[in-house]
């Protein structure tokens, strides 16, 4: 245990650590990391099991900084604690291509657990985090050996509260009874545009305890309070817990402590002396440490190894006496499939919603990959991404691998990010593709991160019908692949389907987005006779005349077997090309692209929504776009998309056209 020098002592460093780097910066946020320190120093002093030299440990505890802004906090004490991060690299500040970046970069800075900024995100990271410890545990622990066993703290503030995403994964953690998950709320009264009275003067604590959280609060100076409502979270089994901690935001800066100037700006050189004066911390001398602090952590690093020998030793005992389960922890660890999935096989002609086929490749990826976890958006019988057999998660079947989401598209996709991070897992979410606006700033962060990812997303085009406009997506496809590193897969049938699983499953360094239809579409014959290894490129010639090409055809999805009806009723000679992936298509070398589109042969694209993007294989031509660039209307689908001039017909007459 801490006693309160050593405490003090490595609060003073953080709050020195902080305000000289945020100074030197002239950027950043200074009033979190010295509103927090206790904390932070009892954290990472006492409280976390932690092994800086190996930071990925399976078994450490996590810490999400969802008030990503107060990042210096985070730096401060990483660096202090011995991870990867040297002094040198505090003062590189918000720097280009410095380890410390203006919000924690995970995969970029040793020690962060995950990418924070964007208000929210983190605190509903940190709750699939802890989701994901309850399913290590069902799996692995033994009645000898508990191999899975730590917390997944968050720090979470004003603005976090005020995010509906919080809202919703904080309901979704108290039903789940997430016990493992501590979150301290840092209470200081203030946001960027005043007292958060302006806007903000709702009972956080009540809405809490109402999700079924154990709820606490305290000062965040008061050492041995913050260690006694700890120990308190830690006795209860069956509640997430959140710990309210009235704080004081720029803690020690006279002139700025409790005001809004102390959030979002460098407090300025005589107001950082001025501080360290107020605080007893050397005025003269920039990025102090103070000696005791250094030797806190050196000896921290002792208990550190020991814990972390201890598991060890008790991870080999326990893999000699279970070495099934040491080859099952190795696959889900590394991530790699048990086995070759066995498919569904369909036949040429066999009219499939790839929805359905979707749900039959992830029952046969399911079997091969036992790490693989997710669920929908309460949309799982039309998502059909319920894997038949396999249990639902929950308090009783922590094991249970099927996920309800509820109504909470904006926690589910970052809870699906949480679980990913974590380690140990593959995951996936649903929704339909209309409310993939609710997902994106999850889908974003994945992409950022390069994180694997999954986001199934259903009912694509103006062919869901009766539901009308405002579930009739068409500029939803186009949103999703302008975000950098995302791969969008909109397969053509039921055999692109299997493929685009594959795929998504496949990947290592960001999301997939799996757009797949509510109406049957047909399994068409494919010239390409090696056409997965070709979808794997992101397009494949799906059909090609006897003579030479005079017009090509590039489609998507539906539209494949859309364009494959024109052609048959068109006097051109018509290659179509399935083009299930742009991004991944105009990434490939310059001669396969050559292959499938060549120079000085026309291209026509067709696809049931918004145009824009699809320039780039039509020469910059927007009206050689077969495309819907309105809203739709409610009918059924035929109808709506005849009204709404979307058929074959027409495309046949484009293509005669040119």
């Amino acid at each position: 245990m801490m006693n309160d020098s050593a405490v003090q002592a490595v609060a003073k460093a953080v709050r020195s650590l902080s305000m000289d780097a945020i100074q030197a910066a002239n950027s950043g946020h200074p009033g979190l990391p010295l509103g927090l320190a206790e904390l932070g120093a009892l954290l990472f002093g006492e409280i976390m099991n932690l092994q800086p030299s190996d930071p990925m440990w399976p078994n450490r505890d996590r810490l999400v900084l969802s008030a990503g802004h107060g990042s210096m906090l985070l730096y401060s004490l990483l660096h202090l604690a011995g991870y990867d991060i040297s002094l040198d690299d505090v003062k590189q500040f918000r720097q280009l291509d410095s380890r410390t970046p203006g919000h924690p970069e995970w995969g970029h800075t040793s020690g962060v657990e995950t990418t924070t900024g964007p208000l929210g995100q983190g605190f509903a990271n940190a709750v699939g985090m802890a989701m994901a410890e309850t399913m290590e545990a069902a799996r692995w622990n033994t009645a000898d050996a508990k191999i899975v066993d730590h917390y997944t703290y968050c720090i979470a503030g004003d603005g976090c509260m005020m995010e509906g995403i919080t809202s919703e994964a904080a309901s979704l953690a108290g039903h789940q009874k997430l016990g493992k998950l501590i979150v301290f709320y840092d209470d200081n009264k203030i946001s960027i545009d005043g007292t958060t009275d302006i806007t903000f003067t709702e009972d956080v604590q009540a809405r809490f305890r109402a999700y079924g959280w154990h709820v606490q609060s305290g000062d965040a100076y008061d050492v041995q309070g913050l260690r006694a409502m700890v120990q308190e979270a830690k006795n209860v089994n069956d509640q997430p817990s959140l710990i309210a901690v009235r704080s004081i935001i720029g803690k020690g800066s006279p002139n700025k402590a409790g005001t809004p100037k102390a959030h979002g700006a460098a407090l300025g050189a005589e107001e950082v002396v001025a501080a360290k004066r107020e605080l007893g911390l050397p005025e003269d001398q920039q990025f102090f440490v103070p000696e005791e602090a250094r030797a806190f952590f050196a000896s921290r690093q002792e208990e550190w190894n020991a814990v972390y020998q201890q598991w060890a030793e008790q991870m080999g005992a326990w893999s000699e006496k279970n070495q099934d389960l040491r080859e099952q922890w190795e696959a889900f660890q590394s991530g790699r499939p048990m086995g070759n999935p066995v498919f569904q096989q369909y036949s040429q002609g066999e009219s499939v919603a790839t929805r359905a086929a979707g749900q039959e490749a992830l029952q046969a990826l399911a079997a091969v990959y036992p790490n693989l976890v997710g669920g929908s958006a309460d949309l799982a019988e039309s998502n059909k991404t319920k894997v038949p057999g396999q249990e639902d998660f929950s308090p009783a079947s922590r094991a249970g691998r099927s996920i309800n989401f509820g109504v909470r598209e904006h926690a589910m996709g970052a809870i699906t990010n949480g679980i990913i991070l974590h380690g140990g897992f593959r995951a996936f979410c649903a929704t339909f593709l209309v409310f993939a606006d609710y997902l994106r700033p999850a889908v974003r962060l994945a992409a950022l991160m390069g994180i694997p990812s999954v986001f199934v997303c259903t009912h694509d085009s103006i062919f869901v019908g009766e539901d009308g406009p405002t579930h009739q997506p068409v500029e939803h496809v186009a949103s999703l692949r302008v975000i950098p590193n995302v791969h969008v897969y909109r397969p053509a049938d039921a055999q692109e389907t299997q493929e685009a699983w594959k795929m998504a499953l496949e990947r290592r360094d960001g999301p997939a987005c799996l757009v797949l239809t509510r109406q049957g579409l047909p399994v068409f014959a494919k010239h390409d006779a090696n056409w997965r290894e070709s979808m794997r490129k992101g397009a494949y010639i799906a059909q090609e005349p006897e003579s030479g090409p005079e017009l090509i055809v590039v489609a998507t999805g539906s539209e494949v077997s859309l364009a494959i009806e024109a052609a048959a009723a068109s006097s051109k000679k018509v290659r179509i090309v399935s083009m299930s992936s742009r991004e991944l298509f105009f990434q490939q070398p310059a001669a396969f692209r050559q292959q499938i589109l060549p120079a000085g042969i026309p291209v026509l694209v067709a696809e049931a929504g918004v145009s824009q993007g699809w320039e780039v294989c039509t020469g910059g031509d927007s009206g050689k776009v077969f495309s819907i660039d309105r809203f739709g209307m409610s009918g059924p689908g035929a109808e709506v998309a005849k009204a709404m001039g979307f058929t074959a017909e027409n495309l046949t007459n484009l293509i005669d056209s040119q």
